[in-house]
């Protein structure tokens, strides 16, 4: 399959995610790799067609994370969506595309207001409420989970489910990218697109090297790859305001 080409100026990428985001995102664990190191996972996943990477090390001190954003980003290939978890100075200083956050860390808003279109913003959620706020704070797309039960989540309780899943998919009142996430494998992605997913992300399905191309085939089969309908443009809808700048309209008309 021919590489995508993809725009280099940040607004544009940015655009670009909001109207047909990545399918998969593969998160890093450095430390829970097995038999490789996260160089050789990063040319594993450029290899593979990866289209989206989340770097999560957050036992990394600043100019090691630094460095491993740049790695990552002179590995994988310019269409790959490449995130810093948690820190959006590191990935704005690395030539990363954005930041994928927590559900309690920086008010989305305020960075939006801050940084505008220049980087994609992601944020983690696991209840209705909470991925009502991050869309109401300007999040590009968010996460949700975990789906199943999952060893690193399992001190949470019980996860939220599939059923949580479709009721967050039903409710939010207009349209964003929405990731699937905990105890996912590639035979589970048609069910969750039958669900509405936009996409999966996770770290264990993303880490033999054997099954990358085999994982990103399945979700580029199972995910639509289409953008979702533009909300209805009413008084006080800045959703719609915000999708309109990404095409070029004014930047001021942002709320």
């Amino acid at each position: 399959m021919a590489p995508t080409t993809f725009p280099n100026h940040p607004g544009e990428r940015v655009a670009r995610f909001s109207e047909n985001p990545p399918r998969l995102f593969a998160i890093s664990d450095r430390l829970g790799l097995p038999g490789q190191d996260l160089n050789s996972w990063l040319r594993n996943l450029a290899q593979a067609g990866m289209p989206g990477v989340q770097l999560r090390e957050k036992d990394l001190d600043d100019r090691a994370l630094y460095e491993l954003a740049k790695m990552a980003r002179r590995l994988l290939p310019s269409s790959t969506y490449l995130l810093v978890n948690g820190r959006i100075d590191i990935a704005l200083a690395a030539g990363a595309d954005g930041a994928h956050l927590p559900v309690n860390g920086p008010p989305i808003a305020r960075l939006r207001e801050k940084f505008a279109e220049r980087v994609v913003i992601g944020c983690s959620t696991h209840n209705l409420e909470e991925a009502r706020a991050a869309q109401a704070g300007g999040a590009d797309f968010i996460t949700f989970g975990p789906i199943f039960e999952t060893a690193s989540k399992a001190s949470y309780g019980p996860p939220p489910g599939l059923g949580a899943l479709e009721g967050v998919l039903e409710s939010l009142p207009t349209p964003i990218p929405v990731f699937a996430l905990g105890g996912l494998g590639r035979g589970d992605f048609s069910t969750l697109a039958r669900a509405g997913a936009t996409g999966a992300a996770g770290i264990s399905m993303f880490q033999p090297p054997a099954d990358l191309a085999a994982v990103v085939e399945e979700a580029q089969n199972s995910f639509p790859r289409k953008s979702p309908p533009e909300p209805k443009r009413t008084p006080g809808n800045h959703r719609g305001t915000r999708r309109g700048t990404r095409r070029g309209t004014h930047r001021g008309t942002r709320p």
